[in-house]
Parts: C-alpha cells; structure tokens; sequence
C-alpha cells in the first residue's frame, strides 16, 4: 500500500443546522488503515447499525493487497460498497464471492462461520486501488 504522511484533517465550523461533526478514527486491518466514523463517544448507535467505515482511497503496490485474516461476525450483517477497487470475499463455507465497484454486498455471518477479505491473487502483479464503505 502506497501511504504519505498527511496532517490530521481540520473540522470547519458546521453549517447552519448540522447538529454533530465526527472525525473517524483510523484503524489497520490487514496492511489497510480504515477510518471509522460510528460509533463514536458523542453517537454509540444509528440505525440498524453500529459501525460505520471508510476503506481508503488508497492503492496496493505490485505484489500487495488487502489481507483481513479469517474472523467471525457472530450474527451481524455487514454492507459493503467499492467505489474501487475490488475485494474477494471468502467464508468458511465455502462461499467465495468478489465485491467490485457498483456492487451491494450484504453478508449475514452465522454462529461458527468465519469469513476473510483478500485481494484475489490474480490482481496482486500489479497496482491495485481500493476505495469503499462498510457499514456492520
């Protein structure tokens, strides 16, 4: 992954009517720094969901990609969307599904079924962009 040191982001003052600004904190998860928004001190909950991610943007160099070992999601649902990149989700199923830009995954991971996200091998000979949202 190419990364360049960059200050942390300054929040303007909200517009009128915003009622809560939140900064995410960033997160590595297999070699890829993932910003979380939700949940936050000032917001634990919205919704149906209680964590809201941004993946990148960033790109893989040749020879690299995303590498989320196996891990359970005991009952949650996740919804991922690529704006690039693509990812190949895999569960202990044997389920193998790719998610690429445009596309809806919606995963709902039962009691015992552990599951990964990896840059399928046939992507990682050359640069690879990745670029998303998942909310869990």
């Amino acid at each position: 992954m190419s990364w360049q040191p960059a200050e942390d982001p300054v929040c303007p003052a909200p517009p009128p009517g915003v009622e809560l600004v939140l900064l995410p904190r960033a997160h590595d998860v297999g070699g890829f720094e993932v910003r979380r928004a939700l949940p936050a001190k000032e917001r634990q909950m919205v919704g149906p969901f209680i964590f809201f991610d941004q993946m990148g943007p960033g790109e893989f160099l040749a020879g690299k990609g995303l590498d989320v070992r196996p891990h359970p999601h005991i009952g949650l649902s996740t919804i991922t969307y690529l704006f690039q990149g693509a990812i190949l989700h895999r569960d202990s199923l044997g389920t193998s599904q790719p998610i690429l830009p445009g596309a809806v995954n919606w995963m709902t991971a039962g009691r015992g079924i552990v599951h990964s996200e990896r840059t399928d091998a046939a992507e990682r000979d050359h640069a690879n962009p990745l670029y998303g949202i998942q909310l869990w």
